[in-house]
């Protein structure tokens, strides 16, 4: 070997050993700048705090972490912030698998191919298995989440997803029957309170060996106002103490005026496109429906601060003063479509009076939902197809001479009452009644009148059906 060979080796191994130790220093320097939020991801599954319904003492799914044997894959669902990818973390901690990470949000198919080939090299050439973290899983398209399909079927990798979304709607099915979902929950008052100690305790990672002095309210206003939200909190706390002097004798002092200014508003989670947008609306008409005043102004308040469009809650208003109010009290859709035009007459901030005018008249109503009565003539109409229209309800300007069109029809406004009995449904149907109206409100009255009118109309045609009959 010659010597510029040996010189060329050493300043290799030189260059090496140099990088190595910037690799470290850069390591050690992101590790003690890094966020709170980041400082404190639980390092071992006993720091974990919260989920115990999957990840508890004897749970399934801490078994498989703890003894290395996850074979099927999952996915983890749930709110921001509540240890998805913790745990996804965890596993590559306990985990003799190659484990790779990737976001959906960043990475395409060309970085999944990567993965693929590299999964398949390392099966083959070791005969190691390949665990694969795939973080907002549901920010990928049909054809991207068609693309890895394959390769979780055949075992090439093992499927690591996490999602703040409803799996079953945003994740393709083939995906989700080969997966195990685990649904991961808010974390609760003491959760947050955990977290909140560790945080100010904490000498390696967290605040410990600084002095600091929390009130009570203040401490009170972080973990209630963070949500369930772990990530939340600790961002309130790291700005709070890092933005607070600290007094003359060293201590940092966080008030609830400071604590108010750290954490201003609680951070909605409502994706307008998401599970949230579509759980708030459901439980704001179900509080309407249900006759709940206070409730159906709590989910309009969620909806309006989240910054859902007026239109759409206005639109679902004017659906369900029929739907669920209709003729109990008419006055319904009116208001509700009055709300409407009034909402694009004067724009908001000023245009959430008649939205919240809407939702309280339509809560406060008498309800019926009868209109549904409409569903009943369809489904009677698709099993037994339609039924001839009677000859003297057909039109008589053509063909009365002719076919006798609309010979015999009587003119109900000529008889006392303005109401003649006379036959309307096909003969088939006769008897047959799709409306049935409540004893609520106006259509409460309208009950005793219709009762009348239906008896008569029975007699004169010779069908003594109880009134309150439906025939299919």
């Amino acid at each position: 070997m010659s010597l510029w060979d040996i010189c060329s080796i050493s300043i290799f191994l030189c260059y090496n050993h140099a990088m190595d130790l910037f690799e470290h220093a850069m390591k050690e320097s992101m590790t003690t700048e890094a966020p709170l939020a980041a400082r404190l991801r639980p390092r071992t599954l006993d720091e974990f705090v919260g989920q115990e319904h999957i990840i508890g003492e004897g749970k399934l799914l801490r078994r498989a972490i703890t003894t290395d044997r996850l074979s099927s894959s999952i996915i983890f669902t749930g709110p921001p912030g509540t240890g998805k990818t913790t745990l996804a973390r965890l596993i590559a901690s306990h985990t003799q698998a190659h484990f790779e990470s990737i976001s959906a949000v960043l990475a395409g198919v060309a970085e999944l191919r990567r993965v693929i080939v590299d999964a398949t090299d390392r099966r083959k050439l070791y005969q190691r298995r390949t665990i694969l973290f795939v973080d907002e899983v549901h920010r990928w398209n049909k054809a991207q989440q068609d693309a890895l399909l394959p390769h979780v079927e055949t075992g090439m990798v093992t499927l690591i997803g996490a999602t703040t979304e409803n799996p079953y709607f945003d994740v393709i099915p083939a995906l989700v029957s080969r997966s195990r979902i685990f649904q991961l929950e808010s974390l609760s008052q003491a959760n947050m309170e955990t977290i909140f100690t560790r945080a100010l305790s904490d000498k390696e990672l967290g605040y410990g060996s600084r002095k600091i002095l929390v009130d009570d309210k203040a401490r009170e206003h972080l973990t209630h106002l963070a949500g369930g939200d772990a990530r939340n909190l600790l961002n309130a706390i790291e700005l709070a103490v890092e933005s607070t002097f600290p007094e003359p004798d060293g201590t940092i002092h966080i008030t609830l005026d400071v604590a108010q200014e750290s954490i201003q508003k609680r951070a909605l989670l409502y994706d307008r496109m998401g599970d949230a947008h579509y759980d708030t609306i459901s439980a704001f008409i179900k509080s309407v429906r249900g006759s709940d005043p206070d409730a159906a102004l709590y989910w309009l308040a969620k909806m309006i601060m989240a910054g859902e469009d007026p239109r759409f809650i206005l639109r679902r208003l004017i659906v369900l003063s029929s739907e669920d109010i209709g003729l109990a009290d008419p006055q319904g859709i009116q208001v509700a479509s009055a709300a409407a035009y009034a909402y694009e007459y004067i724009g908001m901030p000023e245009g959430i009076y008649p939205i919240v005018e809407a939702t309280l008249f339509l809560a406060t109503a008498p309800k019926s939902n009868s209109a549904g009565g409409f569903f009943k003539a369809k489904a009677n109409i698709e099993e037994n197809g339609t039924g001839a229209v009677p000859t003297h309800l057909m039109d008589g300007n053509r063909d009365a001479k002719g076919f006798g069109h609309g010979q015999g029809y009587q003119y109900p406004h000529s008889f006392p009452g303005h109401f003649i009995p006379q036959q309307y449904l096909p003969t088939t149907l006769l008897g047959t009644h799709f409306f049935s109206p409540s004893d609520q409100g106006y259509e409460g009255n309208m009950s005793t009148w219709l009762e009348r009118w239906r008896k008569a109309q029975s007699q004169a045609l010779g069908k003594e059906t109880p009134p309150s009959s439906t025939k299919k």
